[in-house]
């Protein structure tokens, strides 16, 4: 729980001796303080053992969600952009710069994403059904941008909007057991509610991580997560409510309206696309409408990042919450707040 994460990606020519499941990922997230939308999800990942560099980028408005996915050798890139898309470490743990140039989705945006809190970092230990290990460092930090965000050629000014942002780092491979699994950022005028939870299909507790980060620089280690959500029938996340507990003492009981839709991640490459060889210069584009024909049920991956507004002691906030429910027949959701 340290500022002490490496922040820079790892860049070309890094020592092969890396395991080729090895990664070194970021993930930015951009949206508005009080409004339904656009949602901005951007990331990055470098896989050295396969010379692989991948991305994407996700707008989701009120009516669609487009999806941007680039690929690239690794040995073919400077370091510093792949694609349409380029980054910076303007200051390791405090400023970040990310660009998108143009491409087929019509987004595109110049943008300083400094830090309003200090960042959660931890190690994820996890032992999966299959034998295989999971290992890797993981960071989130709550932010701010300034500079620009253009749809369709109609620029806007995107300063002051809140971006959580999450960086990972070794070697993943989350395979089986998972019944739910969610990663909150709840985003308040002077705080961040950060946290990992995973439970299996049994509905034990897998794996809990994370901190409220406030702005005034404490960080308040999460002890105990309760929830008592609503799905759909195609597993898609409408509302509810979470019980965060942390190491002080103090209880917040955040309200959650996810009504907004969108944020699929299968339009991102996740279920499994990441990493894959492509060659260079790889770009695909497509678009997901919401009119309810597409869920998480149906995508590649029911993993969701959906922008939602949340409600605590009466304070009203804006933030990302991931949240994946398996889609194996032998798994029921169970809420553990009543």
């Amino acid at each position: 729980m340290t500022d002490t994460f490496h922040d820079a990606l790892v860049r070309p020519g890094t020592p092969s001796l890396l395991p080729e499941r090895f990664f070194d990922r970021f993930v930015f997230n951009l949206h508005p303080v009080a409004e339904s939308a656009p949602s901005v999800l951007v990331g990055l990942g470098v896989h050295p053992a396969k010379d692989v560099v991948d991305g994407f980028a996700l707008l989701v408005t009120g009516t669609e969600q487009r999806n941007l996915r680039f690929s690239t050798e690794l040995s073919a890139t400077d370091g510093a952009s792949a694609g349409p898309f380029s980054w910076e470490v303007v200051e390791p743990m405090q400023a970040w710069r990310i660009a998108l140039g143009p491409n087929p989705a019509g987004l595109e945006f110049d943008l300083l994403w400094r830090a309003r809190t200090p960042a959660w970092t931890g190690e994820i230990q996890v032992t999966n059904g299959d034998g295989t290990p999971t290992s890797f460092d993981h960071l989130f930090q709550s932010g701010r941008y300034t500079g620009t965000l253009t749809v369709d050629g109609q620029r806007r000014s995107a300063d002051g909007w809140y971006g959580q942002r999450d960086r990972s780092r070794g070697v993943r491979t989350m395979t089986g057991g998972q019944g739910l699994h969610i990663w909150c950022q709840a985003q308040f005028a002077d705080r961040s509610v950060g946290f990992l939870l995973v439970e299996t299909r049994r509905q034990e507790r897998l794996l809990l991580e994370g901190a409220v980060m406030y702005e005034d620089g404490r960080l308040d280690p999460i002890t105990d997560v309760r929830h008592a959500l609503r799905f759909d029938d195609g597993l898609d996340l409408k509302g509810g409510t979470v019980e965060v507990t942390a190491e002080s003492g103090t209880v917040q009981v955040i309200d959650c309206d996810a009504t907004a839709g969108g944020g699929y991640m299968a339009g991102a490459g996740y279920g499994g696309q990441h990493g894959r060889h492509l060659g260079r210069d790889h770009l695909e584009h497509d678009v997901y409408p919401l009119d309810g024909s597409v869920s998480p049920r149906t995508l590649d991956s029911p993993l969701t990042d959906r922008l939602t507004a949340f409600t605590c002691a009466g304070a009203r906030g804006q933030g990302i919450f991931e949240f994946a429910l398996t889609r194996s027949r032998s798994y029921t959701y169970l809420p553990t707040l009543s």
